[in-house]
């Protein structure tokens, strides 16, 4: 194995000589002399020190025996130790993604599309999962500590980064939804989750970046990100990017139409409230789509539904719901006035969540009346949101007029509001029990769970990019990172399932930190090995992902051959 570098040929009277074999000049050095008495004089016994670079005849390519022979002798300073990779490899975390994209194909779909610079797509994928960062100008720290997908795991530049990210990959993208979705088994009867969250754009000028309806009340321009995930296969199934003035009803028709362009038939939708429209319900109607909404309790088109049938089933054992620690009864009928189906309205009653609601109420109401105690003998203009639950008393005539005098409570208000705390509605276009409902409902919860990890954990909060061709570039390597992740997720849940309990360290960000505890040293030899056994919580976590301590053994063998290679070239 030689070195990258060059070192002068060393001096040594006698000791240093040369062969040529093939083309290539190899340099000899005679480490030691043995006399031979049939010869009557000593004979050199000699070894390859390294081979001559035949531009430079001066200088040579040295190997091991030249460190050992030749110990004192100054290696170039800027490539001693090989700064180009660290000698400790972080691999625990990239062997498990690696594994997971070739079981789902993940990586040769990726290869297709991309072509190329494949490698260098995944290596930002897996950089945003295991970093929880998104931002490419630290991707070389990164690469330096980890193996990668790239070709000959060469570590590219931030420079080299932000020129790929600026790529424009239209074509890519959509080659690659289609693809994913066309190998769905689309004739299976499948639930879809389809829920958005907004971002914001941090730089450059980004033609979706709005001013609109935004979560957090930042007052800065934000892109809407939808994600459309297959609740019975636990996979993400394509993604959405649109203007952040665009609201979640009006994008609701144009997600159902590219269903429809992926070849899904046989689906239903789970929808939050903020889908909740009569156009978008008879849409859905018309396609034949089945559905499950969540309807804000407080609405009046579910509120007298729920007064009307309080105290029906809240203390009866068979509307128990354990698993969610609840109880639901369902009622049939339609729920709009131009509805041609009846709907099934599942209405729930949780004891916890009354008490929750219920004491936000009162800490409104308490709230509302120090206000009005502070501005007594004030002049008070129309205040809605207060006169809705106090009967304001004001001055009316002179100076005086609309100073307020007193108040009081709109007692029967407050009581109809109490009286709806811990209750909320579903509503179903296919007909199901209650518990049903609530457990489709709640798988809703993966697809949230995808958006906080989005944000939360792969540093894709805002979009750090300055044109339109890296901001969907970005988006569209962030939403390989996040079907990763996903899996990740899932096979550690599924893993905790079976066992029965669950240890701290079996969520995705505590997952990944112990698997980065799996390092591989390079030795003296300049050889990569496995610095220590795998733990025992190690093993715990490989286990969720089909995986033993023998695998990573294997791969980490297998990854030292790699860098070998590599740097013998």
């Amino acid at each position: 194995m030689y070195e990258k570098y060059q070192v002068k040929i060393p001096f040594s009277e006698g000791g240093i000589t040369t062969k040529n074999i093939k083309g290539t000049t190899y340099i000899y050095y005679a480490y030691e002399r043995t006399y031979d008495p049939g010869k009557r004089y000593s004979v050199p016994k000699t070894t390859s020190i390294g081979k001559r670079d035949d531009e430079n005849p001066d200088m040579m390519y040295p190997n091991s025996n030249y460190l050992k022979y030749f110990p004192d002798m100054e290696i170039p300073e800027e490539i001693e130790g090989d700064t180009s990779r660290s000698s400790c490899l972080r691999v625990g975390t990239f062997f498990v993604i690696r594994k997971l994209m070739a079981v789902s194909h993940l990586d040769e779909m990726i290869s297709r599309v991309i072509g190329k610079d494949s490698g260098l797509f995944l290596d930002l994928a897996a950089y945003s999962i295991i970093t929880e960062n998104n931002a490419g100008q630290y991707y070389p720290d990164y690469a330096y500590n980890h193996p990668l997908f790239t070709k000959q795991m060469r570590i590219y530049s931030d420079s080299k980064v932000s020129d790929f990210i600026g790529q424009d990959m239209t074509d890519e993208r959509i080659g690659f939804l289609n693809e994913w979705n066309d190998s769905r088994d689309h004739r299976k009867k499948i639930y879809i989750s389809y829920d958005s969250t907004n971002k914001h754009c941090q730089a450059g000028d980004i033609d979706f970046a709005e001013i609109g309806h935004e979560k957090d009340k930042q007052d800065k321009p934000i892109f809407n990100y939808a994600v459309a995930y297959d609740r019975n296969n636990n996979e993400p199934l394509f993604y959405e990017d649109y203007p952040g003035s665009i609201n979640d009803v009006s994008q609701l028709q144009y997600m159902l139409e590219k269903i429809e362009g992926y070849g899904y038939k046989n689906v239903g939708f789970i929808l939050d409230r903020g889908y909740f429209s009569e156009a978008n319900i008879h849409y859905m109607d018309k396609h034949g789509y089945g559905f499950v909404i969540m309807v804000k309790g407080l609405k009046d088109l579910v509120s007298e539904l729920v007064l009307k049938r309080q105290g029906m089933f809240e203390q009866n054992r068979k509307n128990s719901i354990r698993s969610y620690k609840l109880s639901g009864m369902t009622v049939k009928m339609q729920l709009f006035p131009s509805d041609e189906e009846d709907r099934y309205f599942h209405i729930y009653y949780s004891d916890r969540k009354h008490a929750s609601e219920r004491e936000k109420v009162e800490q409104k109401i308490d709230r509302m009346e120090a206000f009005l105690n502070k501005n007594r003998g004030k002049k008070m203009p129309p205040m809605p949101n207060i006169e809705k639950y106090f009967e304001l008393l004001r001055y009316k005539e002179g100076t005086e007029e609309n100073r307020l005098i007193g108040w009081r409570e709109r007692a029967d208000v407050i009581d109809r509001e109490i009286a709806l705390c811990g209750y909320f509605v579903l509503i179903t276009s296919e007909k199901m029990t209650a518990e049903e409902a609530i457990d489709l409902y709640k798988s809703r919860d993966a697809s949230e769970k995808l958006f906080r990890g989005d944000k939360s954990y792969m540093g894709a909060r805002a979009e750090r990019v300055y044109g339109n061709e890296s901001f969907e570039t970005k988006l569209f390597i962030e939403f390989i990172a996040l079907i990763i992740r996903n899996k990740i997720y899932t096979c550690l849940k599924e893993a905790v399932k079976e066992s029965g309990h669950k240890e701290n360290y079996m969520t995705v960000p505590a997952a990944i930190r112990e698997l980065e505890k799996i390092e591989m040293i390079r030795s003296s030899d300049r050889v990569y090995r496995m610095d220590h056994a795998v733990t025992a919580t190690q093993k715990a976590i490989l286990k969720a992902f089909g995986m033993s301590a023998a695998d990573i053994k294997a791969y980490s063998r297998a990854l030292s051959d790699d860098l070998k290679d590599i740097t013998t070239r």
